[in-house]
């Protein structure tokens, strides 16, 4: 692991989409999502910065798209605000880990993410299958 107190990130490059039907905060139904915040970290300062927004047609929320080539494939992580169990697997089984959240500003959730800090909890799931709770994440941090 790096040295975070003011080392190079040449090493890192992680990506992280955020689902945000209104481009400003994070949004639930990550399945249904067509539109992402796209970040990146930084590799000079190992902060984040918007790298994209993705507003993709319906064919290619995650309920539609039957494919092997999709953006989020791409992520290491995803944030959302829901997520049903079969996304979270599916998800997995491309290499994103999903991270369910309760917080509403996605730069502070992502800066959470790099930082390795835990997100808050979700307080009540709307969807069925809902994950309910944030976790810190499991992956190594670079």
């Amino acid at each position: 692991m790096p040295d975070r107190s003011g080392g190079q990130y040449a090493d890192c490059h992680m990506k992280i989409a955020v689902t945000s039907q209104n481009f400003r905060t994070i949004t639930q139904h990550a399945g249904n999502t067509r539109r992402f915040l796209i970040y990146e970290q930084d590799p000079e300062t190992g902060q984040a910065h918007e790298l994209a927004r993705l507003n993709l047609p319906k064919q290619m929320s995650m309920h539609e798209f039957r494919g092997d080539d999709h953006p989020i494939f791409k992520m290491d992580y995803l944030i959302t605000g829901g997520s049903g169990q079969g996304f979270v697997q599916r998800m997995r089984g491309v290499g994103v880990e999903v991270i369910v959240t309760s917080e509403q500003d996605p730069l502070t959730a992502v800066t959470a993410v790099i930082e390795g800090k835990p997100l808050p909890h979700r307080s009540q799931p709307r969807h069925r299958n809902t994950l309910s709770h944030a976790r810190r994440s499991t992956r190594p941090m670079c």
